[in-house]
């Protein structure tokens, strides 16, 4: 029998088996070897902002669409096959990124599919949310799983930095063994194995989720050919209403913002460490793990906190440290710490980008737990997928713009540090746009 406990624990495990993509490929292992595979952190951080930047744009354009089809046949699960299948085809394809000898496109084509195949599951997962539980616990509900995926990337990142991933210079992992399953430094296997154990996590976790978590029967649903016809007026109806509900409407814009900000600072952090610190891979997996243990404290924490005081009080107060944080990132150098002359081997910088990388994870597990469920209270019951669509959509529609603008501005100043400062703007533009949100939405639209 598959009890309520259950359909919880299974919407858990997405979190749990979908969470190292962002945490091992977008951020700690895959992006910062990036700069080694093309020689350059600039090269590398201009061509990751580019890649990442038109994968959002396939997502922000599709996710709509896609969601107002599963709410008009009320099926969701098929979709969640399908994307599955490409997040798992995606990261395997990173294996083949062996240095001098890869091919920049099949590379980057691999990530973009993985990466859209994750945030496409990812729209019609959360869109499932307000099915498990009522609304005074969905937030320590979101919380929870936010929570519950960062632990399982904790434990990916672990096993890659304890196991599988040599320093090149000493040939050991950080538990001073060889690398497992004879994995050659020489030719990177040790870290071109993060897309294969990545996709292999994704596939094996996933199944208690496809086994516990069922979906209510519709019963006004549609066959997926007739969803697939009216899918796009119903859209356009829902875009063109949009204006009237100026909560529903100011909530997207300023996500819109905000995450993609946030999104920036995990996609560029690891290279941007290693491009202005000269910090090796297996520090910046330190980082990461600082990072992820505060993600999922916070993410827990948070959930409580939104379940109290509601969830646009735990993003404003998350959208500001974030942007104090950032504005500090950008002030730390080899040589620089906050305006202050540090000499070539001082710490000072290692100590100050570990403590800014666990504020940065806290406040993203807090932030992005009360976004989901801030979107669950704005939405309309009967189109919460298309909903979240468009909650996809304005994650996304700008989610090349940040990539975009880091790529474009640090190519123009040639400098790291000047090229992350388009998220700070995008961090500001999203707290304005907060004020304008209600916490429990619009009222509901006539007719």
């Amino acid at each position: 029998m598959i009890t309520a406990r259950k359909r919880i624990w299974g919407w858990w495990f997405f979190d749990w088996a979908s969470q190292p993509y962002n945490s091992l490929l977008i951020t700690f292992i895959f992006a910062p070897f990036m700069e080694e595979l093309l020689g350059s952190g600039t090269g590398a951080q201009t061509v990751w902002g580019y890649g990442v930047g038109l994968a959002g744009l396939v997502v922000a354009l599709f996710s709509p669409f896609l969601g107002a089809i599963a709410d008009r046949s009320g099926r969701r699960m098929p979709f969640i096959w399908v994307f599955s299948i490409m997040y798992v085809l995606g990261a395997w394809g990173l294996w083949y990124a062996v240095p001098g000898d890869y091919s920049l496109m099949f590379i980057m084509l691999s990530f973009a599919i993985g990466m859209i195949g994750m945030e496409f599951a990812t729209t019609f997962t959360n869109a499932m949310l307000p099915d498990l539980g009522p609304r005074e616990q969905i937030g320590k509900i979101s919380g929870s799983g936010w929570a519950f995926g960062y632990i399982g990337g904790l434990i990916t990142l672990l096993i890659m930095l304890f196991l599988l991933q040599a320093n090149p210079g000493s040939g050991k992992t950080m538990l001073g063994i060889a690398p497992l399953f004879g994995l050659d430094v020489a030719t990177r296997e040790d870290t071109r194995v993060v897309g294969p154990l990545v996709a292999i996590w994704y596939a094996v976790f996933m199944i208690p989720f496809f086994y516990w978590v069922r979906e209510p029967r519709k019963a006004d649903a549609l066959p997926v050919r007739k969803a697939l016809r009216g899918a796009w007026p119903e859209l356009r109806a829902t875009l063109r209403a949009l204006p009237k509900r100026r909560s529903l409407s100011s909530f997207l814009l300023s996500s819109m913002f905000y995450r993609d900000a946030l999104n920036g600072i995990y996609t560029f952090g690891g290279l941007y460490a290693a491009g202005v610190l000269g910090w090796s891979i297996t520090m910046i997996g330190i980082f990461g793990i600082l990072a992820i243990i505060t993600g999922a404290i916070f993410a827990w924490l948070g959930g409580k906190a939104d379940d109290r005081f509601g969830p646009k009080s735990v993003i404003v107060v998350n959208v500001v440290i974030l942007t104090a944080v950032v504005i500090g990132v950008v002030f730390i150098s080899r040589d620089h710490v906050f305006g202050i002359a540090v000499s070539p081997d001082s710490n000072l910088p290692d100590i100050a980008f570990y403590v800014l990388g666990g504020l940065i994870g806290a406040c993203g597990g807090a932030l992005q737990s009360a976004s989901r469920t801030m979107m669950v209270r704005q939405a309309d019951p009967e189109k919460m997928t298309e909903h979240f669509g468009l909650y996809a959509l304005s994650g996304k529609a700008t989610a090349f713009i940040a990539p975009l603008a880091i790529g474009i501005t640090t190519q123009i100043s040639d400098n790291q540090s000047t090229g992350i400062t388009p998220i700070i703007v995008l961090l500001i533009l999203g707290l304005v746009l907060l004020s304008f949100v209600k916490t429990n939405g619009d009222p509901q639209p006539e007719g």
